[in-house]
């Protein structure tokens, strides 16, 4: 019997109950392959109960459901594994006692599901020999190679949620709403929640704005009478001249935790602008929740193409959502250049010709 195992790695996203469930109900009964989750990422692979069977029956149900029942670990790198030793942390290389242990597992393939970071570990696990099927998730769609990723639909639904609610508010009370949300360098969901929401200003991180263009647009609508404006902004957008607010500064091991934009930029509105300003940050809510249909439909395709790439012994390859089919990529190329907002891409185009300041 042919034996594959699935890990879900990096920040939870809508859908990924939805690829674990495609992977399991594809390789059990359509090719009688046995089906092993890893708990926790790569973490898995060194922890004595990290890896266990999944039957059908394992993921009847999951379908709808939000995170991921195999667990995800952030900063689960074998090539940097976190350990405490003498109450100090350390990271250590533990790449070989993965590489063991899945030698041990008889693994005819390892299927892998996360974002840039994660699907780097496959690569790097690939080339020393460890046969990886790669599945892109992310919920900022910032994956080279694959027009979108399953649950940024999801967090793009979200948020065009909470820039409905703050409409209303912010028109009672004559204010200007800042909403803060995910998006370290790409700044989709910020564009795309921004555009359906109707907000006056969106701020991304491919666009360095001009606190004085920002607040420009909202004179400008008070002066036709609109007395309240909605500004959406990624969390790694920047001024010009500036650079991103950072909350923690990383290393080598720890990536730097970013936060804090949306308050410079509500102070700045107050203080120059003179309207009475509030901030809302979105944060993890936008990882949250169960997966929109959209999503569901894109993990499960991403889910069942991936076994039938194990299948088929194509290993070092990413599945991805190419003009509306399943493709493949490989995991060199897929993370060779990540992908950003096109400035002069239609998006950007559709926002500046309803009016939308995009800060510059």
């Amino acid at each position: 019997m042919k034996r594959l195992a699935i890990l879900t790695g990096g920040g939870d996203a809508p859908g990924l109950n939805a690829v674990i469930r495609a992977v399991v109900k594809t390789a059990v009964p359509q090719y009688g392959w046995e089906v092993l989750g890893v708990r926790n990422g790569f973490d898995g692979f060194v922890q004595d109960d990290g890896v266990f069977p999944l039957e059908v029956s394992s993921v009847r149900g999951i379908l709808p459901r939000g995170g991921t029942i195999l667990g995800t670990a952030n900063r689960g790198n074998p090539f940097a594994h976190k350990v405490v030793r003498g109450g100090s942390v350390v990271y250590e290389d533990s790449s070989q006692k993965v590489f063991d242990r899945l030698e041990r597992l008889g693994l005819d393939a390892l299927i892998v599901v996360g974002g840039d970071g994660t699907l780097r570990i496959a690569q790097e696990l690939h080339e020393i020999g460890v046969p990886v099927v790669g599945v892109p998730k992310t919920i900022d769609n910032d994956i080279g190679g694959t027009d979108f990723t399953f649950g940024f639909d999801t967090a793009v639904a979200t948020a065009t949620d909470a820039i409905d609610k703050l409409h209303t508010t912010a028109e009672s009370h004559h204010r200007v709403m800042v909403l803060e949300l995910m998006g370290r360098d790409a700044g989709f969901i910020t564009l795309y929640a921004g555009v359906a929401g109707g907000a006056d200003v969106i701020l991304i991180p491919e666009i360095p704005f001009d606190f004085g263009a920002v607040c420009s647009k909202i004179g400008s609508r008070v002066s036709q009478g609109s007395f309240f404006s909605i500004v959406a902004v990624s969390e790694g957008a920047f001024p010009k001249g500036g650079n991103q607010v950072v909350q923690f500064q990383g290393d080598s091991n720890l990536q730097t935790r970013l936060g804090g934009i949306s308050q410079t930029v509500a102070e700045y509105i107050s203080k120059t602008c003179h309207v009475e300003t509030r901030v809302t940050v979105l944060g993890h809510l936008q990882r949250g929740g169960g997966p929109t249909p959209y999503d569901r439909w894109l993990a499960t395709r991403f889910g069942a193409a991936a076994v039938h790439v194990a299948v088929e012994k194509n290993f070092g390859q990413m599945v991805a959502f190419c003009s509306n089919q399943i493709k493949t990529i490989s995991l060199k190329e897929a993370l060779a250049v990540p992908k950003r907002v096109d400035v002069d891409g239609d998006m950007v185009r559709t926002a500046r010709d309803l009016g939308i300041s995009l800060g510059d």
